[in-house]
């Protein structure tokens, strides 16, 4: 990769961490395909008992990043490893619903720590921050995909709570990596800087903290990452539920002895996998264009694709599958420039707590789109729906175009890591 050996180990570290919750968080939907089988209850009940394991995962990013500025990032992803591990072990034991539902509660706040801690080791301990950011979402795309694939496979050979038990393995060897990594978590920040744990951190300073950053260029930021989650949950939430109802898909006749297999899901796994090419390329660029300009014309990019979308399924199997490919190349590309933004405008000493405010816009307040998507999907159009979509993606470009414009003030205000990332 390029990098020094405190940059590698920490992205090592990292890169592990980050697979692993997205390993464990898409293994989740398969399961609940046969839990409702094995369990006398209801769907919408069962609905409930998943979202109790996903909430605390957006909900809890704020207190993770404050616990990570307060005892430093190792310690909480090493915890979060352990967490979610210990989770799926509780799943695997499960006899009833009730089980189930507290080894999804745990997972879920477990999980919630690793963003806000992952991020601020990489822009305080990572000199090739870009590079790293690029290899750490990589890995991520790598989980979302082996998540569900690994489990959906093992479950046509095992009971689901062998599964369950099998996909703790690798929380449980990473812990034991984690545990004996080693590397400078503030090697990146300038001599004399404090990056280092809060041992005084209180409710005082957690509101002085937070003023002071949405008093800043973060508070742009902030909004930017929501308006990202809101495109990025409402798109991946009904994208394969979308690609189902095509003519050009639903149509495709399965070879002999492959009848169960559904085209439209390897399209979307495909596309998860192409993300993996847009995290590559968007970490790269990251030290070569400004944060702002970046997610300009990424943002420029997400609306056209949305608004093509309709049209593009008039193209056939070939034309879905590009445009799918497209799509998730550039939606993923846009990550590593908002995780870099908060980087370069926000000071070391926060960047937990200005991470945890990120992902709880990312993970929690794009959320909302799961439900306002959900209707105009229903009570709608099709073509509403993306519609509804492009105009988050014009949203966050005018909020981009405001980060930009408003730099020289930002600096003033923020006390950014880069003050010259936007020259």
């Amino acid at each position: 990769m390029g990098l020094n050996a405190n940059d590698r180990a920490i992205a090592g570290f990292t890169m592990t961490g980050h697979a692993l919750v997205h390993w464990f968080e898409t293994s989740i939907p398969i399961f609940l395909v046969v839990w409702l089988t094995e369990f006398d209850v209801g769907v919408a009940t069962f609905g409930i008992v998943v979202a109790l394991g996903y909430a605390p995962f957006g909900l809890g990013a704020l207190p993770g990043g404050i616990l990570a500025d307060r005892y430093g990032p190792k310690r909480l992803v090493v915890t979060c490893l352990a967490g979610m591990s210990a989770a799926f072990l509780v799943l695997s034991l499960a006899a009833s619903i009730y089980t189930i539902a507290v080894g999804l509660v745990l997972w879920g706040v477990a999980a919630s720590v690793y963003h806000p801690a992952g991020l601020a080791l990489i822009s305080t301990g990572v000199s090739e921050r870009g590079t790293v950011f690029a290899w750490h979402g990589i890995a991520g795309n790598a989980g979302i995909a082996l998540g569900p694939f690994v489990a959906a496979t093992l479950l046509i050979f095992l009971e689901w709570s062998l599964v369950a038990a099998i996909l703790a393995v690798p929380g449980i060897l990473a812990v034991l990596y984690g545990l004996s990594a080693e590397f400078d978590p503030t090697a990146a920040v300038d001599d004399g800087v404090d990056a280092g744990p809060d041992e005084a951190l209180s409710l005082s300073a957690l509101v002085s903290d937070s003023r002071a950053l949405f008093a800043s260029a973060f508070a742009i930021i902030f909004a930017v990452v929501a308006v990202e989650g809101l495109y990025y949950r409402g798109m991946l939430t009904y994208l394969p539920e979308i690609l189902h109802g095509l003519d050009a898909i639903g149509g495709l006749a399965v070879p002999a002895g492959l009848e169960g297999i559904e085209p439209a899901d390897y399209i979307y796994v495909g596309l998860l996998v192409v993300g993996m090419g847009g995290q590559y390329v968007g970490g790269k660029l990251t030290d070569r264009v400004p944060p702002a300009r970046g997610l300009i014309g990424l943002f420029a990019v997400l609306a056209v694709l949305a608004l093509a979308f309709v049209p593009g399924t008039e193209l056939g199997l070939v034309g879905i599958t590009v445009l799918c490919g497209t799509f998730g190349f550039f939606l993923f590309a846009i990550q590593p420039f908002y995780q870099n933004a908060v980087a370069v405008y926000t000071p070391p000493d926060t960047r937990g707590l200005s991470y945890g405010y990120t992902y709880l816009g990312e993970f929690g307040l794009g959320s909302a789109s799961i439900a306002v998507g959900g209707v105009v999907l229903g009570e709608a159009s099709l073509t509403a729906f993306f519609a509804l979509i492009a105009t988050f993606a014009l949203a966050g470009a005018l909020l981009s175009v405001a980060l930009l414009v408003g730099r020289d003030r930002f600096v003033d205000a923020g006390h950014p890591a880069d003050a010259n990332a936007d020259d």
